[in-house]
This record gives structure tokens, sequence and C-alpha cells, in this order.
């Protein structure tokens, strides 16, 4: 398996693309983890550095955020930007992290200059430990495009499970096509085929398919 994996169908954007904007421009994220109970367990956190195709934060000793991430080493995040729901970018990431101690803690707060008035100085900075993101797989998901574009991604990992195909007993009858609110099918051929990077995943093709020829994978 390569290093990094990207949908075929989307090679405009980068894996290293849709993380910076995560990182940068969007940077504050909700991630979930698990408590001891195993119910989930949400709180802002910020993306602190991309490098190396992947991505650090970090938290302090004391918090109940960081026993949760030693017990319970998995997450999943998300990040949001725009003013509105027709002009947001959301960015959707899960994946196991490692927590690597004070390594990348120098370069986090050169790059994050409003972390030395929350942490002035070394010895206040010594509680702090940094997590490293091990594997993930994510989704990109852009509402500001008209069509939508999603496009996912991953590192470490197969690319999400999710999408739906046509199979070859499609007839070409249209249906799908009809009632699919992207118009996201390429009806020129027969099978016809979903359009990946426009598609809602609404599954109102599979609906209306009496020949059963779509499937999600």
């Amino acid at each position: 398996m390569n290093k990094n994996q990207n949908d075929v169908e989307n090679t405009f954007m980068k894996t290293s693309d849709i993380l910076t904007i995560l990182q940068k421009k969007i940077h504050t994220v909700i991630m979930a983890t698990i408590d001891e109970h195993h119910h989930p367990m949400t709180c802002a956190i910020d993306l602190m550095l991309y490098e190396d195709d992947t991505l650090y934060f970090l938290t302090a000793r004391g918090k109940a955020f960081y026993e949760r991430l030693m017990a319970h080493p998995y997450v999943a995040l998300t990040g949001l930007k725009g003013e509105d729901t027709l002009s947001s970018v959301a960015i959707s990431l899960q994946g196991k992290v490692k927590n690597i101690r004070h390594e990348k803690l120098k370069e986090i707060f050169e790059e994050n200059e409003y972390m030395k008035d929350i942490y002035p100085n070394e010895q206040a900075r010594d509680v702090l430990e940094v997590f490293r993101f091990e594997d993930y797989q994510g989704e990109y998901f852009d509402l500001s495009q008209k069509p939508l574009i999603r496009i996912p991604f991953s590192y470490q990992r197969p690319l999400p499970k999710g999408r739906y195909q046509v199979l070859d007993n499609c007839i070409g009858c249209l249906k799908c096509y009809d009632v699919c609110p992207q118009k996201c099918i390429d009806i020129t051929q027969t099978p016809v085929k979903i359009i990946q990077k426009h598609c809602l995943h609404c599954a109102k093709c599979v609906e209306v398919c009496f020949q059963q020829a779509i499937v999600r994978i």
C-alpha cells in the first residue's frame, strides 16, 4: 500500500493540500475520544503542526483529555470553516495517535506564537506533551462549490468506505439520474457511472433502481 492514497478521480487536490487547509486555515477542530465507560467525549483542539504527511497536537498531562488519549489512542475530528452551510468546507479525519512527549514542541511554539502567551516559559511548557497521528483516513467536503466536492483521503490506511458504484447489470433506464439531487451520474455510457467527487451519498439512486444495480462499497 502506498504511503499516501488519494481517490484517483480527484487528483486535482492532494492529501497534503487538504491537511494544510485543516491545520492552517481551520486550525481549531472538534476532536472525539472515548472515556473509561466507552462513552464519546468531545473537546476543541488546535492542530499545531503539519509535517511529514501527518498532524501534531498537544495537551497538558493534567487534563482528562490526556488520560483518554493514553488509555484509548484513537480519535475522530471534524474541522469546519465558512460563514454558513453553503459557504462551508468541512474536513473529517479518524485515526490512531501516538504520544511523542516533547518531540516537536519547539517547532510547535515557533509556528504558533499565541501559545507563548498561554505557556510563557520552559518551566510551564514542561507539562505539555505532543501527539502525532500514526495513521488516518478522512474526507474533504466542500459545499461552497457547485456541484459540491467530496474527496476521500488516507495515510497508512485504506480509503474510507461508503461510496456507491453501478454494476454491470445496469440497463441505462436513467431513473437514478432523474432523482439524483446533484446530477452527478454520467449517462453517456451504460452502465452509467457515478461521479464520485460530486456525490452526496444520499442513496436515492439505490432506492429507485429496480435492477438493484447500485451498491455501496
